[in-house]
């Protein structure tokens, strides 16, 4: 029966990070004692200030639908958010609100790509922009990058990978999965090399930027005419706990908006309405008010390399945003350990799984080869155990 899905689907991969979570669930269910650190997924609650509203807005019996592309006092509060936190002037009719940031990056592939049309990613990328690309027809181009380059593209790179089929540039920073985080002068210089081709679009992924451990976070949408032809994507899933909650917005041009809310319009219609009145309250508070989260990761984020760094064959840049580190582990490749050969970034993976019971997610996924993806949204406990039996099991 399976002959009769579509080509679409047949070609469609399966999101590694879900997998590997999969796989875990199914070792805890054996009873094995399994370490999760695949998953993207802050481990703090939410906090009690936008439950509170949550709640309130239950008491207050919003239960209808919502406008397809968010409730307008939601709009002004996503509007007020850019100007303060981005120096980014958007209007009402520029701002879309989805089902979290992946349906953003899916509305706006379908609403952009045609088939035939490539699209610049800088490896190491998020997982799913790879498919979502080729789901719409386009044509992923992979930029490579090295730990020496902190997983960061040049514009002289940017500058090589152009051809006349160019048609977005696709990037996140602070970056999932690497963590690193794209400077005001990098930016610049990115920027600058788009100038020179207007018909170039941007796809900022942002939705890290308030888990930033280096100086304050910059977008690409401040730098000349990048305004126009940018479309910046974030959301609430990472900075304030959210990953449930399920809200996502954009802001760009008007007529990317208003394409993308055609999109939504016949695919979901409008986010959840619980969920957004919700958000309003958490974007209308000011960064600080999850500043305890931030201190935290990067408290994990310190201690995990410190402890990575030990072990033989690791090597890892040192991540200014997110909650993820992504060590090379190539120097395994080859090597038989514990009765197993491991030869690619899959293969460590899995073996990490089935033989130390810590669960990771492959660089294969996310266009790197050589590394793999660990997330220290976890316990201090929970991180230093994992890595204790990562290193005993390698050693």
């Amino acid at each position: 029966m399976e002959n009769n899905l579509s080509e679409r689907i047949k070609k469609l991969a399966t999101s590694q990070t879900l997998a590997m979570a999969a796989k875990a669930r199914e070792l805890k269910s054996q009873g094995k004692d399994v370490i999760g650190l695949s998953l993207g997924e802050p481990d703090f609650n939410t906090p009690d200030f936008i439950k509170d509203a949550a709640i309130k807005a239950i008491q207050d019996d919003y239960n209808s639908y919502t406008p397809v592309d968010g409730y307008v006092e939601l709009k002004k509060a996503i509007i007020k958010k850019f100007e303060r936190d981005n120096k980014l002037t958007y209007d009402l009719s520029q701002i879309v609100v989805s089902t979290g940031a992946k349906q953003s990056l899916s509305n706006i592939a379908a609403s952009l790509i045609n088939p035939g049309d490539e699209v610049i990613l800088p490896c190491p990328y998020w997982v799913s922009y790879s498919d979502i690309i080729k789901l719409n027809g386009g044509i992923p181009i992979e930029v490579k990058t090295s730990i020496s380059s902190d997983f960061k593209m040049s514009g002289e790179d940017l500058k090589k990978a152009i051809t006349s089929k160019t048609k977005m540039l696709w990037f996140s920073s602070p970056c999932n999965p690497s963590g690193s985080v794209y400077s005001y002068s990098e930016l610049k210089e990115i920027s600058e090399v788009l100038m020179e081709h207007p018909e170039i679009y941007v796809v900022s992924d942002e939705i890290y930027e308030h888990i930033n451990f280096s100086s304050a976070h910059s977008s690409i949408a401040t730098f000349g005419d990048m305004y126009d032809r940018t479309i910046t994507v974030n959301g609430v899933s990472k900075a304030f706990a959210m990953t449930g909650w399920r809200i996502g917005y954009i802001g760009g041009p008007k007529w990317v908006a208003r394409a993308c809310n055609k999109m939504q319009g016949q695919v979901t219609s409008g986010a959840n309405c619980i969920a957004q009145r919700a958000v309003i309250t958490a974007l209308q508070e000011n960064p600080s008010k999850i500043q305890y989260m931030v201190d935290e990761f990067k408290e994990r984020r310190d201690l995990i390399l410190e402890l990575l760094n030990d072990i033989e064959g690791f090597k890892c840049n040192k991540p200014e945003g997110a909650f993820y580190v992504f060590p090379d582990v190539s120097h395994y490749f080859g090597k038989t350990i514990n009765g197993v050969t491991i030869n690619n970034a899959s293969e460590m993976s899995m073996f990490l799984l089935e033989k130390a019971l810590v669960a990771t997610v492959t660089g294969d996924a996310f266009g790197d080869p050589n590394c793999i993806r660990i997330s220290y949204a976890a316990s201090i406990d929970q991180l230093t155990e994992a890595v204790s039996r990562i290193k005993n099991i390698l050693n």
